[in-house]
């Protein structure tokens, strides 16, 4: 644990959940190429869209609207609906298939494998103070088993932009009802997380397990604390580690 600056008194935590409270890399890994997979199926070899051609295609929705930054959820479907026009396809038959596509990859996006300690420091904590979800991806909590930990769960798209714009921080503190410096935002992304959290007043914890490097120890990027652990948090709250 590494404390950059002194932290007032905690009476409620927000989290991030993808990369935060599990290892989110291979999900995205699995949901991706069940998603080509599919492809693979429903079109001929000549039509599959290739993975370099699917992002530039996100990149180009992305420039016209960028909203659907926002919701990846939303993002992914007009992806896949504009890719079936561009093969031919009727509006109607293109917005059915990419309804199908998206759900599949829904599917396999919420087979997550959440950690016994993620789950053992969760029900610690929120034992002792309420505690928020704020997300920018479009896992389901109450699937994966980790929504009954949190009184209230906010997903970019659904509840607002996503972070570091300020609507889900907002959205915390409005339903926390306490000043924002009596919370400890934790999440792993210097950008989204801790400027997020800092722009907003809340206090900010890095969680970095994967032993990156502080390279900026300067401005809203800053956080307050550093852990690599997430028991680390429970002594915040007046419990202990072990």
């Amino acid at each position: 644990m590494q404390f950059y600056r002194q932290l007032g008194q905690i009476n409620a935590l927000t989290f991030d959940l993808d990369d935060t409270l599990y290892d989110n890399h291979p999900v995205i890994v699995r949901a991706e190429q069940a998603m080509f997979d599919w492809l693979a199926q429903l079109l001929p070899a000549s039509m599959v869209i290739s993975r370099d051609n699917w992002q530039h295609l996100k990149q180009q929705l992305a420039a016209v609207d960028s909203c659907l930054i926002h919701d990846v959820s939303a993002w992914r479907y007009e992806a896949l609906k504009i890719n079936f026009m561009q093969l031919g396809w009727r509006l109607k038959d293109a917005e059915l298939a990419a309804r199908q596509g998206l759900a599949l990859v829904l599917v396999e996006r919420n087979k997550v494998d959440v950690p016994a300690e993620t789950h053992r420091v969760l029900a610690l904590l929120s034992a002792k103070v309420p505690l928020v979800g704020i997300t920018n991806g479009n896992v389901d909590p109450q699937q994966i088993g980790l929504a009954h930990y949190f009184s209230a769960i906010y997903q970019a798209g659904r509840d607002g932009l996503a972070k570091p714009k300020a609507d889900l921080f907002t959205c915390a503190i409005d339903h926390l009802n306490i000043p924002a410096e009596q919370i400890l935002h934790v999440g792993d992304h210097l950008h989204t997380d801790v400027f997020g959290a800092k722009q907003q007043g809340l206090h900010a914890c890095w969680y970095n397990d994967q032993q990156r490097v502080l390279t900026s120890t300067t401005g809203n990027c800053l956080p307050d604390i550093e852990i690599s652990a997430l028991a680390e948090l429970l002594p915040l709250v007046g419990l202990t580690a072990e």
